[in-house]
C-alpha cells in the first residue's frame, strides 16, 4: 500500500496521463474497450511497482513503454487471437471521404498488422518517437525499428492499394 503522499502523486500522474494512454492503447488494439482494460492494466503495473520507479518526471515514457509491452505480451497470448465478431462489416472497396470513413478503410489493415509492427507504427507516427527511443521503449534494436516500420508500411501499402493513395492525398491537403 502507498504512503499518502505516494498515493497523491499517484493519483496525480494517473490525471495527467490517462487520457493519452488510453488513446494510444486505442491505436494499438484498435477496441474502445480492449483500450480502457489495457490502459487500466499498465496503471496497475505502475501503481504495484511505484516504490521503485526513481524518474518520476519521466513518468510518460515509462507508462508509453510499459503500455507497448503489455500490448504485445497481450497480442501473444490466445485471448487475443479468438475471433471477433461484430454485427456490421466494413466496406473495403470504398474509399474514404471524409476523416471519420478513413477509420473503416485504416482499421482492418492495421488489425491484419503483426503486434511489433503495429506497436512500431503507433510509437513512430502517434506518438512520434524516433528510431531510438521507440527501439528502448520496446525492447528491441533500432535495426529491428527501422526493418518493423519498413515490413508494416508496405504491407499497409500492399492491404491498401488505391484507398491507402487517397488517404495520404486527402490528409496533406485537408
Amino acid at each position: 500500500m502507498l504512503s499518502t503522499s505516494d498515493d497523491a502523486e499517484f493519483s496525480r500522474c494517473y490525471s495527467e496521463h490517462v487520457a493519452s494512454l488510453t488513446t494510444t492503447a486505442y491505436l494499438l488494439c484498435g477496441d474502445r474497450y480492449r483500450a480502457e482494460d489495457l490502459a487500466q492494466s499498465t496503471f496497475l503495473a505502475l501503481y504495484l511497482a511505484w516504490d521503485r520507479v526513481d524518474e518520476r518526471e519521466r513518468l510518460g515514457n515509462y507508462l508509453r513503454t510499459l503500455l507497448l509491452r503489455r500490448y504485445i505480451a497481450q497480442r501473444r497470448a490466445s485471448w487475443w487471437r479468438r475471433e471477433r465478431t461484430t454485427w456490421e462489416l466494413p466496406d473495403l472497396q470504398a474509399l474514404p471521404q471524409d476523416k471519420g470513413e478513413d477509420r473503416m478503410v485504416l482499421w482492418p489493415a492495421m488489425n491484419a498488422l503483426s503486434a511489433r509492427q503495429r506497436a512500431v507504427l503507433v510509437a513512430r507516427f502517434w506518438l512520434d518517437l524516433g528510431v531510438d527511443d521507440t527501439a528502448r521503449a520496446l525492447g528491441c534494436s533500432t535495426g529491428t525499428v527501422k526493418s518493423q516500420t519498413a515490413k508494416a508500411l508496405a504491407a499497409l501499402r500492399n492491404r491498401l492499394g488505391t484507398s491507402l493513395a487517397e488517404y495520404t492525398r486527402g490528409a496533406r491537403h485537408g
